[in-house]
């Protein structure tokens, strides 16, 4: 529908005025025509209007008269019409003519890029390997093989388990689908060991199938083995097996952080001021000094494209820097007011590492008191199943 509306505001198009007794018949007789019409109304039951295109025009005429209708022209719309209003002003028309033919110009190449499905980092990862292929802002739309870029995609990143890309306009638009990280599964019927996925000391080891080489009590470290996947036959020989067991340990977890007595915060007060500049193809022109009027500052800086519809980019962005003045102002704290800044610091980080805080045991304070600052030191003593089980290799 919408690619029509476009041909007719090429070719020009008007919008009519029927009025008469017999409006349904007539929009009947031209449905069977199969003449398109749109922005159609109905102010009263006898009044009708709607665009049709110029070159139907004489036909719907025809059909209001044998329906006893009347027929007028309200208003004229599209580029002919434009173009001949506009006939007597040569640069209007010149400058008309530039636009479209660059228009049509710049629509040969990519002027976006937008990748979705993945975070940031990976985008930023992605679109540096594609930059590497030479397919980048500005790319010519004709000298991309984007099979051949989905591929190359596919062999170099395991953590990728889709890729789909597909030009629209000035936009390539590349869809990623991630891969599950899966943990390696061993098979129920290969050998395996339990080994310690980190340090720690035994506090309980329960081992339903297997060879048990460590007490409760024993320090053990990261990659020590725990259950062996061998079992002693009073009758027979040692045989191995696939070993399981629960294995809880005692493991630490620590932080440290030097707090200073003296610190100084930045606070915005509230002012604020915006540096415009324009980037046309990677040339940058300032509106604006670039220099700000505050002596400190925070800046957010907002790029926007433009577009002509939601996949038609132009070469061009407007950037917008966004300066907030802040003032510094300094707080000098006691060593008990730092002491505990450090362990609520402290705290918050170590707890984002464990899994399940309900199984802290014990927490430990250390500081080290100096005439600038105050050195905390936080540790966690957490219970926790450290068993992993690894195959055994011959």
């Amino acid at each position: 529908m919408y690619i029509k509306i476009l041909i007719y505001y090429l070719f020009g198009y008007v919008n009519v005025i029927v009025e008469g007794f017999f409006i349904e018949k007539f929009m009947n007789m031209c449905i069977s025509k199969r003449i398109f019409f749109w922005n159609t109304k109905r102010s009263k039951s006898t009044v009708f209007s709607a665009n049709i295109g110029v070159g139907n025009y004489k036909e719907v005429a025809k059909i209001a008269k044998k329906c006893q209708c009347k027929i007028k022209i309200n208003k004229k719309h599209g580029l002919p019409f434009l173009l001949n209003r506009y006939r007597k002003r040569k640069i209007f028309a010149i400058t008309l003519g530039v636009i479209v033919i660059g228009i049509i110009a710049i629509s040969n190449f990519i002027w976006n890029i937008e990748i979705t499905g993945v975070d940031e980092t990976k985008q930023k990862e992605i679109m540096e390997f594609i930059q590497t292929e030479g397919v980048d802002i500005g790319k010519y739309k004709n000298n991309i093989d984007l099979q051949n870029l989905i591929n190359k995609i596919r062999i170099q990143r395991d953590d990728v388990a889709w890729v789909g890309m597909e030009i629209k306009g000035t936009n390539l638009v590349i869809q990623v689908v991630e891969a599950d990280e899966k943990p390696e599964i061993i098979d129920e019927n290969e050998y395996c060991n339990i080994v310690a996925d980190k340090d720690g000391i035994i506090t309980k080891i329960e081992a339903q199938n297997g060879t048990p080489i460590v007490s409760e009590g024993d320090t053990v470290k990261k990659g020590d083995i725990l259950v062996q996947g061998w079992l002693e036959g009073k009758y027979t020989e040692n045989r191995y097996v696939h070993a399981e067991g629960q294995v809880t340990a005692k493991v630490w977890y620590s932080e440290k952080e030097k707090v200073y007595y003296t610190q100084n915060y930045a606070n915005q007060t509230g002012n604020k001021e915006k540096k415009y500049s324009i980037n046309i193809n990677n040339f940058k022109i300032n509106l604006f000094k670039t220099l700000s009027n505050f002596e400190n500052y925070d800046t957010i800086r907002t790029i926007k494209k433009l577009k002509i519809t939601s996949n038609f980019y132009l070469p061009i962005e407007i950037i917008v820097n966004e300066n907030f003045e802040k003032q510094n102002n300094q707080v000098v704290y006691d060593k008990n007011e730092a002491k505990e800044i450090g362990i609520k610091d402290l705290k918050s980080k170590l707890e984002q590492q464990i899994q399940n805080t309900e199984n802290i045991s014990n927490i430990y304070i250390n500081t080290n008191e100096t005439e600038e600052y105050i050195e905390v030191e936080v540790i966690y003593e957490v219970l926790e199943s450290i068993g992993t089980k690894e195959k055994i290799e011959y």
